[in-house]
């Protein structure tokens, strides 16, 4: 894979291919036009990945995981991880499944179709890392945050990245967790985390 590597979207045996190297490993990934973010890994997702904390170790949720950029990447960094990915769009997931084929990561990476947390009902995970579907709504922001801790282990984390509503969301994880913390301003994003205590 790392012999065909060129950083941006290219086109590779019909397929549209986005390739990149974040958190220390190169990534490839399969997309099509009814994806967000087609053309190359968008500035919010990047950031989140290279500032994320992650676990070396337990299970992940990339929840609204697109074609797989952050679950996918965190897989390949580290080995010991092993990754749900969710997203409410089916092309999403069937390109996120691809993906983790591609990658190398398929036996560490679950990819489930659905809206929210409805598809890992009944599981907790020591993180829970976002990009959220702004175009959703800030409602629908919020919700990923006041469901959050039912799907959380002890001392796990929510962690997102937003383009606009932090410091509204940052009370919403107040009112939650009862504390929050900024990893990172940058490039108009902010990331926020909040643990459950």
């Amino acid at each position: 894979m790392s012999h065909y590597y060129r950083p941006g979207r290219r086109r590779y045996r019909g397929v549209w291919v986005v390739a990149d190297t974040l958190r220390g490993v190169t990534v490839e990934f399969r997309v099509s036009g009814d994806v967000f973010s087609a053309d190359e890994i968008d500035e919010g997702t990047r950031l989140l990945v290279e500032n994320a904390r992650v676990p070396e170790e337990g299970t992940v949720l990339d929840l609204g995981c697109g074609y797989g950029v952050i679950g996918i990447t965190l897989a390949k960094a580290y080995p010991r991880l092993r990754v749900y990915m969710v997203d409410v769009n089916p092309r999403a997931v069937e390109l996120a499944r691809v993906n983790a084929k591609h990658n190398g990561v398929a036996d560490r990476v679950v990819v489930l179709h659905g809206d929210l947390y409805e598809p890992v009902k009944g599981h907790r995970f020591d993180a829970i890392i976002t990009n959220p579907p702004l175009a959703a709504g800030m409602d629908v922001v919020e919700r990923i945050v006041r469901e959050a801790p039912e799907h959380l282990n002890q001392g796990g984390s929510l962690q997102m990245v937003l383009k606009k509503g932090a410091d509204r969301i940052a009370r919403v994880m107040d009112e939650v967790f009862g504390s929050h913390e900024v990893l990172l301003r940058k490039k108009g994003y902010t990331i926020l985390m909040a643990v459950k205590r």
